[in-house]
């Protein structure tokens, strides 16, 4: 199934079109030009494509765009990090890719299952088990009763949580939470998994070693996965792409391809030097949008 989100032709004549800024020409990790936004799989469609999109809120005549002109293509299987300063669209982008809301104007297409949506809170049934939050979103996909509990302990034994199925969410670490949401999520099917910020409210040390959790499943599982952070080191981490959103209105101002082995990325001077680099252009949104 293909989701096509267009703005209607009756769309508010007064609804922000603006005039999309041109990024600064992409940078890989080797420092020459990375490849063209979304390669896609052989009949060259990308897994998600985002058309000219812009997204305001407000009335009409005085609404004002949080996102303005995105165009972006992510490749099947591709692992894309987005940052930017708080505010910037970064979760609102994730939302109308999710199909929970639509943009004022522009196209999204995802070919496929309706993507996954993973948030920084687990938002866990506190009344139910790990292995009955797991449940309930196979059967909201349609997984017959009797493949439930099987495919939910199959889940869990993915995300390391095997024997999990029973306990209760007040039982589990923040950790151990939020592995059981990205089961949940994975039980929702599809190929595309869409991350707002998942790790942020975890200790430092949880977070390294879900990186590598969600590095392994992602290969694993061979998903497409867009992710929110205002972490560069771990967009460094986990990304073949990084992208830079500008400051609102949100618009790609810049690119990094990632081109660094699993070994190099957490501690290497290349990706301390790719993290600089990041953190620099983002301090200048930043900036570039304080008023003086």
């Amino acid at each position: 199934m293909t989701t096509a989100l267009t703005t209607p032709q009756n769309a508010p004549e007064d609804a922000p079109k603006g005039t999309p800024e041109t990024p600064d020409t992409p940078e890989s990790a080797s420092g020459t030009a990375a490849p063209e936004t979304g390669a896609g799989a052989a009949d060259g469609r990308p897994a998600v494509r985002l058309a000219h999109v812009t997204k305001a809120f407000g009335r009409p005549g005085a609404a004002a765009p949080v996102l303005d002109d995105i165009s972006l293509d992510v490749a099947p299987g591709e692992f894309v990090t987005l940052v930017g300063a708080s505010g910037c669209g970064k979760s609102t982008l994730l939302n109308l890719v999710a199909g929970l809301d639509r943009p004022s104007s522009g196209t999204i297409e995802v070919p496929g299952a309706r993507p996954a949506l993973m948030f920084q809170d687990h938002a866990l049934f506190p009344w139910l088990t790990a292995g009955g939050n797991i449940e309930l979103a196979l059967r909201l996909a349609g997984v017959p009763r009797p493949e439930r509990r099987p495919e939910a302990e199959r889940l869990l034994e993915l995300v390391r949580l095997g024997g999990a199925h029973g306990k209760r969410v007040h039982e589990l670490s923040g950790g151990m939470r939020q592995r059981v949401a990205l089961a949940r999520a994975l039980a929702q099917g599809g190929g595309v998994l869409l991350m707002d910020e998942p790790f942020a409210a975890l200790d430092a040390i949880t977070r390294d070693v879900l990186h590598d959790e969600i590095t392994r499943i992602w290969r694993e599982r061979r998903l497409t996965v867009l992710f929110v952070t205002h972490n560069v080191r771990e967009a460094v981490r986990l990304a073949q792409r990084v992208v830079l959103l500008s400051s609102r209105p949100g618009r790609v101002a810049r690119e990094w391809r990632i081109d660094l082995p699993d070994a190099l990325r957490a501690e290497s001077a290349r990706a301390a030097e790719l993290t600089t680099d990041i953190t620099e252009h983002l301090r200048g949104e930043i900036r570039r949008h304080v008023p003086q």
